[in-house]
C-alpha cells in the first residue's frame, strides 16, 4: 500500500489527501527488480538491469486507488493506453498463451507483449513462413523469449483439429486463449468445409478450437479466453431464432454482404462468449472491441476498406494501443474470478441487446456444433471408405 508524507505536520497517513483513497499496490514486481531491506531497517528496491537503487517500489507506477480494501474506483487504464503499459510489471513466465493471427497487426502486438514479458505464446496462423519472421522480430528485442509458431488454417475445421493436436503434444495446460483472427470485407466464397468463409473464420472455427482446447484449459490455474470481436456487432441485423438458422449464416451468394457477414459474425463473437461464459464458469471468458479503423491487414481485402482504413489513421489507435484491450482481459488481476464482459478500452461496457439473448445464445452454440459435426462426420466417412 502506498504512504502519503505531510511534510508540514512532518506525518505519514495511507490515504491520499485530495481523495480520501488509498493506493494499493500489490503483484510480483517488476523482471530484474529486487525488494532489498537495509542495515538499519529500510526498505530498498535494486534494479539490476540499470544498477540502480531507490526507497520507491516501483509498483506504484501501475498501483489502483480504493475506497477500501475490495472495490476499485477508477479505471486504470483507457484507449491511449498500450498493451505494454497494461502489462507494466507483471511476470508472465508461468503462463502459456495461445494466440490467433498472431503474425501481423493487432494479434501481433498482443503476443509480442506477452512475450516480451515472460509469456510462453504460441501464434497460431495460416502463413507459417510469416509467422516465423515474426517471432524472429519479437527474439531481436529481449533475449530469451519464449515463442513459437503453430500452423491453424481457420478456413479448413480439419486444420483446427490438427494444429489442437500438435499444440498438445508441447503443453499440458493452457492459461490463455486469445482468438483475435478475423477476415473483413472479402468476396463471396465458401471453404472447403463447405460454409461462407468470413462465418468460418470468425466464428466456427474458432468456436471448434475452443471446444477441442478445453481439456487444456481446464486444467490451467486461472485460465482465461479472450474473444476479439468489434463494436460492429451492433450493427448486426439477427434478431431471432429464425435469423440465426444456417441459410442466414450462409447465405446464397445472391443474398450476401461482406459488411454484414462481418457484423454478423462478430455479433456471434460475443454470443459465444455469452455462452461459454454460463457453461465453463471456473473459466474467465471476455469479448472485446479493439478499435475502429485500427491500422492493420484486416482491410487488404477491398480496396474500399483500404481506403477507409488509410484516412481513419490519424484518428485512430495504434496497433500497441488496439492490443491493450485484449492484454487487459486476459491478464488484469482485478479480472479474476469475473466472466462473461464485454470490454472497449480496457472497460467494460454493455454489449447489444442481441447478444445478451440467451436463446439466441443457445441456438448458435447448438447450430455451431451441427455444423462442425457434419463436416467431421464427413471426413470420418471418407476414411472409413479408403480404408
Amino acid at each position: 500500500m502506498g504512504m502519503f508524507i505531510t511534510h508540514y505536520i512532518k506525518g505519514t497517513q495511507w490515504t491520499h489527501p485530495r481523495t480520501g483513497r488509498k493506493k494499493i499496490v500489490d503483484g510480483d514486481l517488476p523482471s530484474g527488480w529486487e525488494r532489498c531491506v537495509s542495515d538499519d531497517g529500510k526498505v530498498l528496491f535494486v534494479d539490476h538491469t540499470n544498477r540502480t537503487t531507490t526507497y520507491t517500489d516501483p509498483r506504484l507506477a501501475f498501483a489502483t486507488e480504493y475506497r477500501d480494501m475490495s472495490q476499485p474506483v477508477r479505471q486504470r487504464f483507457d484507449g491511449s493506453s498500450t498493451a505494454l503499459a497494461v502489462l507494466y510489471g507483471r511476470d508472465l513466465r508461468d503462463k502459456v498463451a495461445l494466440v490467433t493471427g498472431a503474425n501481423t497487426g493487432i494479434g501481433y502486438e498482443t503476443a509480442r507483449s506477452l512475450a516480451l514479458h515472460g509469456c510462453s505464446v504460441v501464434l497460431a496462423c495460416r502463413d507459417i513462413e510469416k509467422t516465423e519472421e515474426a517471432i524472429r522480430r519479437i527474439k531481436c528485442e529481449k533475449e530469451g523469449v519464449n515463442c513459437r509458431a503453430l500452423k491453424l488454417d481457420l478456413s479448413s475445421l480439419h486444420s483446427v483439429q490438427e494444429a489442437v493436436e500438435e499444440f498438445k503434444k508441447s503443453f499440458k495446460s493452457l492459461d490463455i486463449l486469445i482468438l483475435n483472427a478475423g477476415v473483413l470485407g472479402i468476396p463471396y466464397q465458401l471453404t472447403n468445409d463447405g460454409y461462407e468463409t468470413t462465418f468460418q473464420v470468425n466464428h466456427l472455427s474458432q468456436f471448434y478450437l475452443t471446444l477441442l482446447l478445453e481439456h487444456s484449459i481446464q486444467k490451467a490455474a486461472n485460465p482465461r479466453i479472450v474473444i476479439v470481436s468489434s463494436e460492429s456487432h451492433r450493427f448486426s441485423t439477427i434478431r431471432n431464432l429464425e435469423d440465426i438458422q444456417q441459410s442466414r449464416l450462409s447465405p446464397p451468394a445472391n443474398k450476401y454482404w461482406a459488411m454484414g457477414a462481418y457484423n454478423d459474425s462478430k455479433l456471434c463473437n460475443v454470443m459465444f462468449a455469452q455462452e461459454l461464459a454460463h457453461r465453463w464458469p471456473t473459466v474467465s471468458v471476455f469479448s472485446c472491441h479493439p478499435g475502429n479503423l485500427v491500422s492493420s491487414s484486416l482491410s487488404r481485402y477491398w480496396w474500399l476498406f483500404k481506403v477507409l482504413f488509410i484516412l481513419g489513421r490519424p484518428f485512430t489507435k495504434s496497433l500497441q494501443q488496439a492490443a491493450s484491450t485484449s492484454i487487459f482481459c486476459a491478464t488484469a488481476l482485478e479480472l479474476d474470478g469475473v466472466t462473461g464482459g464485454y470490454f472497449n478500452n480496457c472497460y467494460r461496457c454493455s454489449p447489444s441487446s442481441a447478444s445478451l439473448n440467451r436463446s439466441l445464445s443457445l441456438r448458435l452454440w447448438d447450430l455451431s456444433q451441427e455444423m462442425i459435426i457434419n463436416v467431421t462426420d464427413m471426413a470420418w466417412n471418407q476414411d472409413c471408405v479408403k480404408d
